[in-house]
């Protein structure tokens, strides 16, 4: 009887649903932290940030490049359907923060995860945050993040003393869109930006190490990023003055079930991949060449 011939051994990668993409080569990208962040500011480098919501699609995103991952409670609307990011459940952050975690840990990933304090989770008290922020970095976030001002500073403290490191959130805050009376640009007035420039300067002092900025005038997103020495930017329809660029993934992939957010560029449509159009996103937020200010921004 004829000998069967060796079938080739699979990759230690391949998986059923096929292989997962390597981690960015380590010799040129040491594991990203907090003073790496600080230091790409400091050398006037953009720091990338895309939302990530499971283990293959956060592989991706490190393999082409993004700095942070943020598992965003958007993933209410990406994945869940709903209509607002006000239905999310801290339970829900945990499991996908847990997914991404894993993926990147697969492919020996480089990234900083941050992951949202969903509403409701961190608002009844200090105590409560505290209790939401060890469930996010237990599941695998190296940060967590917040939304407003004023009444969080505390709560940043209180977090930042205890070791949990800090994301702020001011300008367009999703969790308060009701409150705000929709998706709308922050801080337009002179009193609004007085208000989000003394929040600002509260939170960096409170300990915050990176501050989302979202729907800001361009020129205030400038002038804040200026002044805070030591809490890089990040902007989302904020213009190019930012220390960092931040969108939710499968907005930039063209694939939004909504309206496109006029801050938004699709970078699949001349991509040809998922992982080609993150590359290109990387590339042009590192060459000053997105977002352009006359059409991403106000």
């Amino acid at each position: 009887m004829p000998d069967t011939p060796a079938q080739p051994s699979a990759p230690a990668s391949a998986t059923p649903y096929g292989t997962l993409p390597p981690a960015s080569p380590l010799p040129q990208r040491r594991p990203v932290s907090l003073p790496h962040l600080h230091e790409m500011r400091a050398r006037g480098e953009k720091i990338t940030m895309l939302t990530a919501y499971d283990a293959t699609f956060a592989a991706v995103a490190d393999a082409a490049g993004v700095e942070c991952l943020l598992v965003g409670d958007s993933l209410g609307m990406v994945c869940q359907g709903l209509p607002s990011t006000v239905g999310v459940q801290l339970d829900t952050m945990v499991y996908h923060t847990e997914s991404v975690a894993r993926g990147l840990h697969r492919v020996q990933g480089t990234a900083w995860l941050v992951a949202d304090l969903p509403f409701g989770s961190y608002h009844a008290s200090k105590e409560q945050a505290l209790h939401s922020a060890c469930a996010l970095m237990q599941a695998g976030a190296h940060m967590v993040k917040l939304e407003g001002g004023g009444w969080t500073t505390e709560t940043v403290r209180f977090l930042v003393e205890r070791g949990i490191p800090v994301c702020a959130h001011l300008g367009l805050t999703p969790q308060t869109v009701h409150a705000l009376g929709g998706y709308r640009v922050q801080g337009k007035t002179d009193q609004a930006a007085q208000t989000l420039r003394r929040h600002a300067r509260e939170l960096q002092d409170a300990g915050a190490a990176l501050l989302v900025l979202e729907m800001v005038p361009a020129q205030l997103a400038t002038e804040l990023t200026a002044e805070l020495a030591h809490c890089p930017t990040i902007g989302i329809g904020a213009g190019q003055g930012t220390a960092g660029q931040v969108l939710v993934l499968h907005d930039m992939l063209g694939i939004n079930l909504g309206k496109m957010p006029r801050f938004v560029h699709n970078f699949m449509q001349d991509a040809g991949s998922v992982r080609g159009a993150i590359e290109a996103y990387v590339q042009a937020v590192k060459q000053g060449r997105f977002p352009d200010n006359a059409q991403h921004a106000w």
